[in-house]
């Protein structure tokens, strides 16, 4: 979690959320291990890309570059790539879409996925779905492909690690593990050990003197926002985890060879995901795309949204079909944002606005335009409309101000891409 909007989808519970309540906290369950990876990293002159889907604080230069100096010191017959895919604020319902596009098509030989703190919050059906999804996309492109899940904690979600459990996101997540055979880290329990010792400190900059130090004693400092952890500190309790598991995981990793894929838990998963250019619908009048190497707001996104189509004028839009069971937008909000018109299958339409009280700067997000639909063809536009969001008062729910009015003065939507579960229909 970061200070990113949440994005989450409504889904339809299938299972009570008590279910995900009574998982015993374990650092390290490691299945059926990494078996292709370790093979692999152990051949000399091998190549192997390593893939981190995650949110802020995978995005960190923490776990994230520790981990995979880690691997080069411990192989270093081997070279080691980065396949860095974490974007800030968002969770395995974004990550299952975005999965083709910033992890697949790479072809890596293993991917950590990390979403248990901005699925914090989250319906475990959801996350079950969404979990799933990824790792039948992943052993659907090359069942050679290792997969572990990370989970990380933040202050308010320890009470669980506290009393010895999961977080309910992390046990629905060891649901989808379970059901794989896929290895799992939660690098956050030495944090909670040395939280319920009295010994840390979640929210404090690192100290910068002796005499600082001193005042510390055997405190350890954190993160400076109880979220994301300070690069010497958090982030190496949780580069440890990882290094403490590896030799288990080692341990339990049997013969390079393709995974199995069995039937689904959720047979409503999302392995049938995917993510579209924003330019595969059909455009209204003077709506252009955006070059997305030449124009500076567009080219800010570039690594992550295909296409950029932005809407500047009340009445444009744009209009697709599909057939599928969910379908969504994945955008750009900011202090431009406006509102748009969703209209679905000809019913009422439905006015999202695209900017919300974290809008004191842009970036990426996703508004859901229909889940758990009929498994039909389904019609669906977009519209600006040209009712103004009183901007001010919604900064002011978390005690944020217009600081330039020129920076807000645009009411427009810059959509990139659609997702759908499903496919789209020309």
């Amino acid at each position: 979690m970061s200070t990113f909007a949440p994005l989450l989808l409504a889904l339809a519970a299938v299972l009570p959320a008590a279910d995900f309540t009574e998982v015993p906290a374990v650092e390290c369950r490691p299945r059926g291990g990494l078996p292709n990876f370790l093979a692999k990293a152990a051949t000399e002159g091998a190549e192997l890309k390593v893939a981190y889907l995650g949110g802020s604080i995978t995005a960190q230069n923490g776990w994230r570059v520790k981990t995979l100096a880690h691997f080069r010191k411990e192989h270093p017959r081997a070279k080691f790539t980065e396949i860095n895919a974490a974007i800030g604020g968002t969770g395995s319902d974004l990550g299952v879409f975005r999965l083709q596009q910033d992890v697949l098509s790479k072809q890596p030989d293993l991917v950590f996925v990390e979403f248990a703190v901005n699925d914090g919050g989250a319906d475990p059906a959801r996350i079950i779905r969404c979990m799933e999804g990824i790792v039948r996309q992943i052993r659907r492109a090359d069942p050679r492909t290792d997969v572990c899940f990370v989970y990380t904690v933040t202050e308010a979600l320890v009470p669980a690690l506290l009393d010895g459990k999961f977080q309910r996101s992390a046990g629905a997540m060891e649901k989808v593990a379970d059901h794989y055979g896929v290895p799992t880290v939660h690098m956050g329990l030495e944090v909670a050990r040395l939280a319920k010792a009295g010994r840390l400190l979640w929210k404090s900059p690192l100290p910068r003197t002796e005499a600082e130090r001193a005042v510390l004693g055997d405190k350890f400092v954190f993160a400076p926002d109880g979220v994301h952890p300070h690069e010497s500190t958090g982030h190496e309790l949780y580069l440890q985890a990882v290094v403490r598991s590896l030799p288990l995981i080692a341990k339990a990793s049997a013969s390079a060879a393709s995974h199995a894929l069995p039937a689904p838990l959720a047979p409503d998963n999302f392995e049938r995901a995917r993510l579209e250019p924003v330019g595969r619908a059909r455009l209204s009048e003077g709506v252009m795309l955006a070059d997305m190497m030449a124009d500076p707001f567009a080219k800010r996104w570039a690594v992550r949204l295909p296409q950029m189509a932005p809407l500047t004028r009340p009445g444009q839009s744009f209009t697709f079909r599909f057939r599928g069971t969910h379908a969504a937008v994945y955008d750009v909000v900011g202090p431009a944002g406006g509102k748009v018109k969703v209209t679905l299958d000809g019913g009422a339409p439905r006015v999202v606005a695209r900017f919300d009280s974290y809008c004191t700067y842009p970036r990426l997000s996703v508004f859901t335009v229909g889940t758990d639909l009929e498994d039909r063809e389904h019609v669906v536009t977009v519209e600006l409309t040209d009712e103004r969001v009183d901007k001010a008062a919604v900064l002011a729910q978390r005690a944020q101000k217009i600081d330039d009015p020129r920076r807000f003065a645009d009411h427009h939507a810059f959509p990139g891409a659609l997702l759908l579960v499903g496919e789209l229909l020309p």
